[in-house]
């Protein structure tokens, strides 16, 4: 079984506050914006706390630059290999021949042995990463723990070490000798890279680096209205959002940050609330209206959420004017104005520099909703387009002389973001489409393209009842000069008036300004027949505009037109006939629904003025007054205009402005004088 979910009215603010709050940007907690070079936006600003002076990332990275290059790696020494390869040179040389080797070379080899395992040797490897890292000394650890530094220059290689061993010898010895003994094998690496404990000074040296160049004390001035912003303040405002920033795990810090959050979001929400309470009932009595209102107001804030979070495009991309612009589409200028408010403020609380977001989208609204009165063509969009482009410009400009006092220092940037955000308040139309396909609103770009005549439902009504047709023309131009006068919507009124009849395509014959001269249909049916086909023409007429997809809005004025009144003609003929009877009082009475707008109120005194002046036999001002006083105060005495919001004033002006129109259309003319023929 299907069940309506008829849920109260602040239930939908609920969600709609729930839905920001929980994509609310929270990382943003350092609630000052501020730039290096420009004055400070803020009131006075002074430390609540002591706080160190952080290093800027550039700095910190100049001084860990200068560590890493200033650092020396360090080598470990195994004094073992030196003892264990001169024992076994000292073995294998009592095996040598000593017709060569006498004990001068003998003292020559160990003398080379001990010097250049006192240089140290190391591996290729070990060597290319000195030279590679422009090493000139290095550090050795020595079997006592004690670090030597040695020179990158005096290091040998085993290739290097043989080498030494052979250049340097003495001209009384023959090398030839040397080469023959396979010195290098007694060559061995006895310096290697200990990379664990570089590594480990490497980082200690790193860590000894101070974060911060001083301290704030609490209590003291950080930053005044209008000072600029220079290299000290920027680092100390700096530092200060670093803290902040820093507390974003803690339990306390993020319970702020929500206690805050709610306390602002759900009190301008309650605001807006309010003013549909108290200012806006019939907006708040409907729940569509308000649901509408919250989607535009939420979709818009969770845009700039996304902005804010991802930082994929700038703020100013996302077209605010398409609030007050759609908004007042559809319902009048002060909603469009506080729903856009609204929304720029709980957008603010997570913009940067919110003064001038604030400014600049109050100055937009303001234009679009001076510029856009009526939206019924597509140049008033352009044109509304353009002068927003202007403002966001005009605005930005006037700012940055406020704060500068010249443009030196301007984001060229920001116009390309202006010129993006005006492409996207062009699709306005489109989007207002859709908004009239999800919510069953209509425009009066829509009213407008459904005046036209050539549309198939009015084409086939000015066909099949031309007397009808021109009965709607003439309602038309009535409601609509009677709604211009009291506040109503003409347009709305002007294309309802078209489509009120359309229900009489079903039976044309049986409508009186429709019927052949001398063939009345109902001379052959009861007068209960009659007035079930007369009142039948306002179901059926519910049912041609629903086939033919016209908006709730214009359906409305079908349903609406005759109320839930009687077919007077049959009804009191029948009453005449049968004076004493009982009488089914439903078979007369139309079964609409009585009219609870301006448009519709309108409509149905016109519609029912109009077709009672066609019986009037003589056209002056005392009679056309006299018949719509009587059609107008019949209808209030019969309760058909109880629902709807006119004053005595509006019922007294719209009466005479029928009279007015009246008038004009049924005045009388001069006879033109026939031309004499010649005799």
């Amino acid at each position: 079984m299907k069940r309506n979910i008829n849920l109260p009215v602040y239930i939908y603010f609920i969600i709609a506050t729930m839905l920001i709050m929980v994509l609310f940007p929270l990382e943003g907690k350092f609630r000052y914006s501020f730039v290096q070079g420009k004055p400070w936006q803020y009131g006075l600003l002074t430390a609540s706390f002591d706080f160190p002076i952080y290093k800027s990332p550039e700095q910190l990275k100049v001084e860990k630059d200068s560590v890493i290059s200033n650092f020396t790696p360090y080598f470990q020494l195994d004094t073992n290999v030196y003892s264990k390869q001169q024992k076994r040179f000292n073995v294998d040389y009592m095996h040598y021949d000593k017709k060569y080797w006498n004990p001068e070379y003998k003292n020559y080899v160990d003398k080379m042995l001990r010097n250049i395992y006192s240089a140290g040797i190391v591996s290729n490897k070990d060597h290319n990463f000195l030279l590679d890292n422009h090493y000139s000394t290095f550090n050795v650890l020595q079997s006592n723990n004690i670090t030597v530094p040695y020179s990158t220059n005096d290091i040998f290689t085993i290739k290097s070490a043989y080498s030494y061993l052979l250049d340097h010898c003495p001209s009384f010895l023959d090398v030839s000798v040397l080469r023959l003994a396979d010195l290098n094998d007694y060559l061995q690496e006895n310096v290697k890279y200990d990379t664990s404990l570089s590594e480990i000074v490497r980082k200690d040296d790193l860590k000894k680096i101070s974060p911060s160049i001083g301290m704030v004390q609490a209590g003291e001035k950080i930053v005044d209205r209008g000072e600029i912003i220079n290299e000290q303040t920027y680092n100390i405002l700096r530092s200060l959002k670093r803290i902040y920033d820093g507390q974003e795990g803690t339990v306390q810090r993020q319970t702020g940050l929500i206690a805050g959050l709610s306390i602002l979001v759900v009190g301008l929400m309650a605001c807006f609330l309010l003013y549909l309470t108290y200012f806006r009932k019939k907006i708040y009595a409907s729940k569509k209206d308000v649901l509408f209102l919250l989607s535009i107001s939420s979709l818009f804030t969770i845009l700039t959420e996304i902005c804010v979070k991802s930082a994929l495009f700038n703020i100013y991309i996302i077209p605010y004017a398409v609030i007050p612009i759609v908004i007042r589409t559809f319902f009048e200028s002060r909603t469009a104005q506080l729903t856009h408010l609204i929304t720029i403020l709980i957008c603010s609380l997570m913009t940067p520099f919110a003064f001038e977001f604030i400014l600049i989208q109050f100055f937009v609204c303001t234009v679009a909703l001076y510029v856009l009165k009526d939206l019924t063509k597509r140049s008033e969009l352009i044109k509304c387009a353009i002068y927003i482009l202007a403002t966001y410009t005009l605005s930005y400009i006037g700012l940055q002389f406020l704060q500068e006092g010249n443009l030196y220092k301007i984001n060229w940037n920001m116009f390309i973001y202006f010129g993006i955000n005006f492409l996207f308040v062009m699709f306005t139309y489109a989007f207002i489409y859709i908004i009239e396909k999800i919510f069953g609103y209509v425009s009066n770009v829509t009213l407008v393209e459904l005046s036209d005549i050539n549309l198939p439902a009015l084409s086939q009504l000015s066909e099949r009842c031309p007397g009808t047709f021109q009965h709607s023309l003439q309602v038309s131009m009535l409601g609509t000069a009677a709604a211009a006068k009291v506040g109503a919507n003409p347009q709305l009124v002007r294309t309802g008036a078209l489509y009120h009849d359309l229900g009489k395509i079903s039976n044309p014959a049986y409508f009186t300004e429709n019927k052949l001269e001398g063939n009345n249909p109902h001379d052959d049916l009861t007068f209960e027949q009659s007035a079930q086909i007369i009142t039948n023409h306002v179901p059926e007429g519910v049912k041609q505009a629903e086939s033919y997809g016209l908006p709730p809005a214009l359906i409305k004025f079908i349903r609406t037109h005759h109320g839930t009144g009687k077919a007077k003609y049959f009804y009191n003929s029948y009453k005449n006939e049968h004076p004493d009877e009982p009488i089914e009082e439903e078979v007369f009475t139309y079964s609409g629904i009585n009219p609870d707008t301006k448009e519709t109120a309108i409509l149905m005194m016109a519609d029912a003025v109009e077709a009672a002046s066609r019986s009037l036999g003589d056209f002056n001002e005392t009679a056309i007054r006299d018949l719509v006083n009587k059609i107008i105060d019949g209808q209030i005495a019969d309760g058909l205009l109880n629902d709807a919001p006119l004053t005595f004033k509006n019922i007294t002006t719209i009466k005479n402005v029928f009279v007015d129109k009246l008038l004009s259309v049924y005045h009388s003319r001069i006879s033109y004088p026939e031309l004499n023929a010649k005799k």
